[in-house]
């Protein structure tokens, strides 16, 4: 990983260690020996470290080096033995195994308040955004994840005396997936909100971060419009703390901003949240004074503002301050009476509307949310489960109360996935075990819930024996009575009741300044739900029903936030997190456990690749599959257990084993995918490049034989491995064509020299001894010239078989000779159309001109070359002064002569398994090029051509010519006819009694798809085609052959 800290693959001989990445590989089980663990990895800044597949972090209260990209590119795909423990490597598995398992995934994140849930939860969002692939809609779906944590964290986190970013709500985030894995949509479910923190916060403690971003971040213009003034001007804010180190404000508030535009909040509406924030700061701001034991507003010009920002009246709003409608009942008749309100119910009512408005405004901003991310239909999910951790205070209140009780809740969770569900599934599957005793805190949950929740707000207090002078009362977490938690109930039944009196309802109703939610007639002005301590048993209750189903991935966060690692409290600190965590419990658990365990079916499915009995299908029982599976893999019997529904496999090693070879097996079978595609691309490409060099010297100029029809290798000098070759061209600059050629000077004199042509340059190297220095006399390499391709002038050819060329240039023109001057000229062709967008001056001509550079007195000039008819394919060369004569023998003809060379489609199958076949050279599938043995004399080739023979457009123009043995003549068959690869050659046709030749002469095949006869065997005719080339029988196999090497009888 990045940073001062080097990280390293386990295998490698030099890795770093630092205590044991799973804690139950330790060698004593104890909470000394787990706490001792965790601070040997935190002094190492490792933070993370497994139990099994449970990951244990610790929050080190800074900026660590390895979450970066170069992170995310290492756990991608990675088994878990392969790096570090880290949360992207439990991310991946959980993402991994919802495509694999085609089930939905959870992490449950718990630990105490400061212990890094929520930076957690963005690690995970974060890292499965990068992960997953999509196009712009999904992209779009990514964007709102990610932006949504930024504006819950303004409106849902504050700081406390234990962390500076405190989340005072908690959320259940589910990502929804499509079956292909990209993010395609998601939903929010939040509860309690700390509503009370709206209106008082303890010491060293901030209200809810937007009220400082609007105050420090908010225009001139909106300073203005909202009545923004200092922190210290509003009541709300009470606390001294108005600065948080390592926190800006006001950057904050513009990412806020941006937050709420990418989810989709018009900016009408805000500006319309961002007026209810101040409004809500001002309403703070109306005080109340006693009036004859009634409650007044102490300064009637303090209704103002908030009614503006409110959108209500002034009047209405002191009137609902200080008073209220009680309906009475009697006798069946009701009537409705005006109340007067105290001082301190006037404060009450006023601080009740407050949190109601923010209540409303934090759920409409959720529900915003999830508007921007719904979906129609819901295929798969994972889901992060995120709240406030366990509070232990100096003064511990009511929130702490139901906060606690909620992480009762969620601990139950954690024991029912890890202990308890566990071990009843080994008794239930029949696997021998031996319990393992663990405390279960449902005893604790069902104490609470049964006996002080379920009762109402009035008599709640006296069942639990509060109905003495209040007092500290204490409740004792699950797993360590050693840790007491005491409970200071002065205003537990004051903050329980939170009703917001239906008169400030309908008071809210007459707003036309309200963000807009649902409907028009509820969202901000809806009634309030009921008392919290009724609300707190919905969201554990709602939330263990969808996880049931999910399989779970728990991260437990401890908190270092006061000691450091070398401190003497850092044991002290973390003992008591892993007593009440029950960490001892859950490792010996998974020591005596197994690490993977699936049903038999989906193991089949998963691993029946492995063996060709299991593959594609399983034909029998399952069990007996997955037995036979584990066998051929060599697995021991001591690593598995077979359950009666599924099989249970002890060791990560194990499973990491059958991964591995599944691994290879897809492997194996994409490699001979690419190979067949790469090797029908190459052959596709290769006829392109054969099929422009023919359009080229079509009708122009005689060739050689197999100039064309063979492989275009390009690099016949091996750059690769020529580095005194590769100084002259660029770092990066890929090669088209090298090769060794003959330069000839003003006097015709022939010199060796390599010839490199790239995609926007032509090199002429040379060598030269060295004159001086250290190297004298050494030979060197000399870049002779650097020709720029758009700045070529033309090149120049004669019309016959020579392989002579002219590169003629500005300065001086370069004659040079080359056996592979037909591939050259066609690239070079190429490229030049691609960097002048014009095609290439070609001149042919058996006069040619080219120019020389003026040396000294020799003078500069022109010289001539002139090619002339002579004997042989050897070029005879003859200089005179300033001209040279050519000799060469006539080459193969311009305009090949019809029913030359053919594609033959063998009619039998539609896919012909030979591509291009001529009588001198048979090109295979496979791109490369045959040559014949030496057929009959030219004459008997004559006299063996019958006048049936005519041009196969007569017969079928499906079959397109190439030049007749090599000429370069009319086109070869589409390339874009191509057989794709892999499929197999015809089968044979059924022996028919039919036509039968004599062979006139030997003809030994070039490929397996030819037949090889010598001379007067007798050979079935099984097809006779126009391009000469026949189908036939002989000894039993079929194949092709020559017309003109035969005779019919």
């Amino acid at each position: 990983m990045e940073g001062s800290k080097e990280r390293f693959h386990w295998q490698s001989h030099n890795v770093k260690q630092s205590g044991v990445d799973d804690m139950v590989l330790l060698p004593q089980i104890t909470e000394d020996a787990i706490v001792g663990n965790l601070r040997k990895r935190f002094m190492d800044d490792y933070i993370f470290t497994y139990i099994g597949s449970v990951l244990i972090s610790v929050n080190p209260f800074k900026q660590m080096p390895y979450f970066t990209d170069r992170e995310i590119d290492l756990y991608q795909g990675a088994a878990q033995y392969e790096n570090p423990p880290h949360i992207y490597a439990l991310t991946d598995n959980m993402y991994r195994n919802m495509l694999i398992d085609c089930e939905n995934q959870c992490v449950i994140i718990s630990g105490e308040s400061g212990a890094g849930k929520t930076v957690a939860a963005k690690y995970i969002m974060g890292y499965i955004s990068k992960v997953s692939g999509g196009g712009e809609k999904v992209q779009h779906v990514k964007d709102i994840i990610l932006q949504s944590n930024p504006l819950l964290e303004a409106f849902g986190n504050a700081k406390t005396v234990r962390n500076n970013n405190s989340s005072r709500f908690g959320k259940y985030f589910e990502i929804q997936f499509s079956r292909g894995g990209e993010p395609d949509g998601g939903k929010i479910s939040n509860f309690l909100l700390e509503k009370s923190r709206v209106v008082m916060q303890n010491e060293n403690e901030r209200n809810f971060h937007i009220y400082y971003q609007l105050l420090e971040g908010a225009s001139q213009e909106q300073r203005q419009n909202l009545g923004l003034m200092t922190p210290d001007y509003y009541y709300y804010l009470q606390s001294d703390t108005y600065k948080v180190d390592g926190t800006d404000d006001r950057s904050d508030f513009s990412e806020t901003l941006n937050a709420m535009q990418v989810i989709g909040i018009p900016p009408n509406v805000q500006q319309l949240v961002l007026q209810l924030v101040a409004g809500i700061l001002h309403l703070g701001n109306i005080s109340f004074c006693e009036d004859g034991n009634y409650a007044r507003v102490e300064s009637v010009d303090l209704l103002a503002f908030p009614a503006y920002l409110l959108g209500i009246d002034s009047g209405r709003l002191q009137e609902k301050l200080t008073s209220r409608k009680m309906d009475s009942r009697w006798g069946g008749r009701s009537e409705s009476i005006d109340v007067t309100l105290n001082v301190e119910q006037a404060a009450y009512t006023r601080d009740a509307l407050a949190k109601g408005l923010y209540a409303r405004l934090f759920d409409f901003l959720v529900e915003a949310i999830n508007r921007a991310m719904q979906k129609p239909q819901e295929e798969y999910s994972i889901g992060v489960l995120d709240i406030y951790g366990f509070e232990i205070f100096q003064k511990n209140g009511f929130e702490q109360f139901c906060i606690n009780f909620v992480n009762e809740k969620l601990q139950q969770i954690f024991i029912e996935l890890t202990l308890k569900a566990e071990q009843e599934e080994y008794v239930q599957e029949g696997i021998h075990w031996t319990p393992i005793q663990y405390f279960n805190n449902k005893v604790v949950c069902d104490l609470i819930e049964n006996k002080l929740v379920r009762t109402g707000p009035e008599d709640w207090a006296s069942s639990a024996g509060l109905a003495s002078p209040p007092r500290p009362q204490p409740l004792i977490p699950p797993n360590n009575v050693s840790l007491q938690v005491s409970y200071d109930v002065n205003g537990f039944c004051e903050r329980n009741r939170d009703v917001l009196f239906s008169d400030l309802i309908e008071l809210m109703q007459t707003s036309e300044q309200l963000p807009p939610h649902r409907t028009d007639s509820q969202a901000l002005k809806s009634p309030s739900p009921n008392c919290p301590t009724a609300r707190i048993q919905t969201p554990p209750r709602s939330h263990i029903c969808p996880l049931q189903p999910c399989s779970a991935a728990p991260t437990r966060s401890q908190d270092e936030g006061v000691p450091p690692g070398d401190s003497p409290a850092f044991p002290l600190r973390v003992k008591h997190q892993v007593e009440y965590l029950g960490l001892k419990e859950n490792i010996r658990v998974r020591r005596a456990g197994f690490a993977y365990r699936r049903q038999f079916s989906k193991f089949l499915q998963r691993y029946a690749i492995l063996t060709p009995e299991t593959w594609p299908q399983w034909r029998g029982d399952e069990r007996q599959g997955v037995q036979h599976l584990l066998r051929a893999v060599n697995m021991e019997p001591d690593q598995y257990q077979m359950g009666s529904t599924k099989v249970f496999v002890k060791n990560p090693e194990s499973l990491f084993l059958l991964e591995e070879m599944r691994e290879r097996k897809f492997d194996g079978f994409a490699r001979t995918i690419q190979k067949a595609w790469r090797r029908h691309v190459a052959v596709r490409k290769y006829e392109e490049m054969r099929e422009e060099a023919s359009n080229i010297l079509l009708h122009k100029k005689e060739r050689r034989r197999n100039s064309i029809n063979r492989n275009f290798v390009g690099d016949y000098l091996g750059l690769e491995e020529r580095p005194e070759l590769r100084q002259f061209l660029g770092k990066r600059e890929r090669v088209d064509f090298a090769d060794s050629v003959t330069k000839y000077d003003r006097r015709f004199k022939p010199i060796k020299r390599d010839l490199i042509l790239t995609p926007k340059c032509v090199y002429i190297i040379g060598r030269e001894k060295v004159k001086k220095g250290p190297e004298k006399g050494q030979v060197r390499e000399v870049l002779k010239k650097k020709l720029e391709i758009q700045a070529l002038r033309g090149v120049s050819l004669s019309t016959r078989q020579d392989d002579f060329f002219i590169l003629q240039e500005d300065a001086a023109d370069s004659f040079l000779e080359s056996v592979f001057k037909t591939e050259f000229v066609s690239l070079l062709s190429k490229r030049f159309e691609e960097a002048a967008r014009r095609a290439l001056p070609l001149t042919f001509s058996d006069t040619l001109q080219f120019r020389v550079k003026k040396e000294g007195w020799g003078g500069g000039g022109t010289r001539s070359v002139t090619f002339s008819r002579g004997s042989g394919e050897v070029a005879v060369l003859k200089a005179s002064g300033r001209s040279l004569t050519v000799s060469v023998g006539d080459g193969l003809p311009k305009k090949p002569p019809s029913g030359s060379v053919l594609t033959m489609l063998a009619k039998s199958s539609p896919n012909p398994t030979i591509i291009l076949i001529n009588a001198s050279t048979l090109i295979t599938p496979g791109g490369g090029f045959q040559q014949p043995l030496r057929g009959p004399p030219s004459s008997a080739l004559r006299a063996s051509r019958r006048p049936r023979a005519r041009p196969p457009s007569e017969h079928n123009t499906e079959f397109l010519n190439v030049p007749d043995q090599g000429v370069a003549g009319e086109r070869k068959r589409s390339v874009g006819q191509r057989p794709v690869p892999g499929v197999g050659r015809p089968k044979p046709q059924p022996r028919t009694h039919g036509p039968r030749c004599r062979a006139l002469y030997q003809y030994v095949g070039q490929d397996v798809d030819e037949l090889s006869f010598n001379v007067n065997e007798v050979i079935e005719i099984l097809m006779e085609d126009s391009s000469g080339w026949w189908k036939g029988r002989l000894h039993g196999q079929e194949g092709l052959f020559p017309g003109n090497y035969v005779e019919k009888i």
